[in-house]
């Protein structure tokens, strides 16, 4: 018996893109940013194919409230640098927290998105909120719950 069955690839116009909202205090970093890219990359959907975007706009509060397990508040380190000879910077993760507590879920999120084409557009739907307030609650985004 042959089956006439084709492998099913979501074209540009059929994503359906909804709004999440997660908050960043109810589990630790890791585990929210897994979650956050799920939802970015899109993996999560039936329809989900590799070649298109077709992931969700994700809103995250309560950045500065972010869980950090173990000693990671003093032990891990995030490096920048200015492109100058000694424009090498060092900063901990209390640190970050204190000044860019968004910058701290992107990094995470970023490292966790695949570096491809896709990465910039998926990340421009990343928006990230230090405090309990957000700015898009006209778009009516579905809370989700992440997994501790």
């Amino acid at each position: 018996m042959v089956v006439n069955s084709k492998t099913y690839s979501q074209k540009p116009s059929e994503v359906k893109r909804r709004w999440i909202l997660v908050d960043a205090s109810t589990a630790p970093l890791g585990r929210v940013a897994t979650t956050i890219a799920k939802y970015l990359i899109g993996k999560y959907k039936p329809a989900y194919t590799p070649h298109i975007d077709g992931g969700d706009y994700v809103v995250v509060i309560n950045a500065k409230n972010f869980l950090a397990t173990g000693d990671k508040e003093v032990a891990k380190k995030y490096y920048s640098h200015s492109g100058f000879p000694g424009g090498m910077r060092e900063a901990n993760l209390g640190e970050m927290r204190a000044k860019f507590p968004e910058r701290v879920i992107e990094e995470a999120v970023k490292g966790m998105i695949p570096r491809n084409k896709l990465a910039a557009e998926r990340l421009k739907r990343l928006r990230i909120f230090a405090g309990e307030e957000h700015s898009h609650t006209a778009q009516t985004p579905e809370k989700v719950e992440v997994t501790k």
